[in-house]
C-alpha cells in the first residue's frame, strides 16, 4: 500500500513585488490556513515520509508552516524541492510521483499548484469516498488536501484512475465541520 497526499499551496498575495509569479508569497490567511492544515495532518497520522515541493515561494512557505506543525507528531518527513513541479500538468506530476520509487517512501506528499494538482487529483481517482469526490469535483482550493491510497508497493505502479480517494479536507471544510 502506498499513500499519496496532494496539498495545494496556501492563499497568496495577488502579485509579487518582483512581478514574477514564482515570487508570490502567502498572505495572512495563507499563513493561518497552512498552519491549520498542517495541524490537521499532525493529528491524523500516519505522516508523510517524503515531501516533494515546488520551488515557488508560496509552496516553500506552505511547506515550512506545515513542517513546523508536524514537529513532535512523529518522524519529520524528508523534503525535496523539485523544479519540475512548478506549472506541472498531471502527466508531469505523475512522473514526479513515480520517481519516488528511487527512495520508496510509504507515504508521499506533493505540494504544488493548480490547475495541475486539481487535474491530477481528479485523474487519479478511481474509487473512494463519495462525499470527498463531490467536494473535490469543482476545485482543489488553496490549502486543500486530497489523500489517496494505492494498492501497490511500488510508486511506478501508480496510475490514473487507480487511486482510492480516502479523504479531501480544506480549512473551509474544517470550519464547517467544527460548526456542525
Amino acid at each position: 500500500m502506498r499513500r499519496l497526499l496532494l496539498l495545494r499551496h496556501a492563499k497568496t498575495e495577488h502579485d509579487a513585488p518582483s512581478g514574477h509569479d514564482q515570487d508570490r508569497r502567502l498572505d495572512e490567511r495563507g499563513h493561518r490556513d497552512a498552519a491549520e492544515i498542517g495541524g490537521w495532518i499532525a493529528r491524523h497520522p500516519p505522516l508523510p515520509n517524503l515531501a516533494l515541493v515546488s520551488p515557488a515561494v508560496r509552496t516553500t512557505q506552505t511547506w515550512e508552516i506545515v513542517r513546523e506543525a508536524l514537529k513532535g507528531a512523529g518522524s519529520a518527513p524528508k523534503v525535496d524541492v523539485v523544479p519540475e513541479l512548478y506549472g506541472a500538468d498531471p502527466a508531469q506530476l505523475l512522473t514526479a510521483i513515480r520517481m519516488a520509487s528511487v527512495t520508496d517512501p510509504k507515504r508521499l506528499m506533493l505540494i504544488g499548484h493548480n490547475p495541475g494538482m486539481h487535474e491530477l487529483a481528479l485523474t487519479l481517482t478511481g474509487s473512494g469516498d463519495e462525499a470527498a469526490k463531490r467536494a473535490l469535483a469543482d476545485n482543489l482550493p488553496t490549502s486543500g488536501l486530497a489523500v489517496f491510497d494505492f494498492a501497490t508497493d511500488d510508486w511506478n505502479d501508480v496510475s490514473f484512475r487507480r487511486g482510492k480517494l480516502v479523504l479531501f479536507v480544506s480549512p473551509k471544510l474544517l470550519k464547517q465541520a467544527s460548526r456542525g
